[in-house]
């Protein structure tokens, strides 16, 4: 198959040669040829049988996974490579067990392949703020944990007692085992952006609003306090959920539109996630969610696989990283 592969089907079969899998990943990594990672020299020779390249500059010998995610995986980049496009074009992720079963690898490898690729879906630092020439900005937060119903009575119990001896004013510490994340939409760019926070008190996500959005654009939010005061650098318009969910043209619906979409993912795909590990699942969601497609922009599954794909290089996660015993993680 010479032509650029258009469903899973077509991928299994166009990346089971090593040679088109190489290439691909170099094309979309060097779209000028490759450079040597070592001096970034671009004369170099290709040693086919090894199928790597070799610098004229340095001598030094490097790989196509060489400063990428796929660094020192013994794991072959035709597994990768359908892990990548199953990730990015399944609506609702996929687990580690199904990916286990789908590309024949052990579940513990799979688990720290979908990690590994979720690092290449971040976006990494953001640097264009939202809204602007009056483009409307829905801004959001939810919890993520488990359901009171699905607890046992003694740890339900507890619970409630945390909750009832915090009074209503620090209201983002009455949730014992949940996690925050904070989220804003911009309304007509339908793009989204989402984080873990460490509490939904107002200087937490009014300093985020601050820095993500453009001062005087359309601000919509529900009636929570840690919005308020928002009115002196924005054009902010609450909409209160005791009454309604909207009003005019006043809603939070699209950002809720995308808690949905998460939770979904999280409650069926994933069922049971760490919360140091979950600010990755939501970066894995806010991808498919940008790159989703519209009636005006039409989006396939080769682009989405394409753009993660590009995404790939100077970007590394060690599994002592990601089990958190080094790093931000560790204890």
């Amino acid at each position: 198959m010479n032509r650029e592969p258009k469903t899973l089907q077509e991928a299994i079969q166009y990346f089971s040669d090593p040679e088109v899998c190489i290439q691909t990943v170099a094309n979309l990594r060097w779209p000028n040829g490759p450079e040597c990672p070592a001096c970034g020299h671009k004369e170099h020779y290709y040693l086919k049988t090894q199928r790597r390249w070799k610098c004229k500059e340095c001598y030094k010998q490097f790989t196509v996974k060489l400063g990428t995610i796929f660094e020192d995986s013994a794991i072959g980049l035709d597994k990768w490579l359908i892990a990548l496009w199953m990730l990015v074009n399944c609506k609702n992720g996929i687990s580690s067990y199904e990916l286990s079963k789908t590309v024949g690898i052990t579940q513990k490898s799979a688990w720290f392949v979908l990690h590994r690729l979720r690092l290449a879906l971040a976006e990494g630092n953001i640097t264009k703020k939202m809204g602007g020439s009056g483009n409307a900005v829905e801004v959001d937060e939810t919890y993520v944990g488990g359901k009171a119903k699905n607890m046992h009575k003694s740890r339900k119990l507890r619970i409630m007692k945390i909750r009832n001896s915090v009074p209503d004013w620090l209201a983002s510490d009455r949730y014992p085992g949940k996690t925050a994340v904070f989220g804003l939409l911009d309304r007509d760019a339908r793009k989204v952006r989402a984080t873990v926070v460490p509490n939904v008190r107002r200087d937490t996500l009014q300093r985020a609003i601050l820095e993500q959005v453009e001062h005087g654009s359309p601000l919509h939010t529900d009636q929570a306090q840690a919005y308020s005061g928002l009115s002196e650098k924005y054009v902010h318009e609450i909409v209160n959920h005791l009454e309604g969910y909207v009003r005019g043209n006043v809603t939070t619906n699209g950002i809720e539109n995308f808690w949905s979409l998460l939770k979904r993912s999280l409650n069926g795909t994933y069922v049971s996630v760490e919360p140091f590990h979950l600010f990755r699942f939501v970066d894995e969601q806010v991808f498919r969610f940008n790159n989703r497609g519209s009636k005006d922009k039409k989006i396939t599954d080769a682009d989405r696989f394409n753009l993660a794909l590009s995404q790939v290089a100077g970007k590394r996660l060690t599994f002592a990283e990601v089990t958190g015993k080094v790093g931000p993680t560790s204890n």
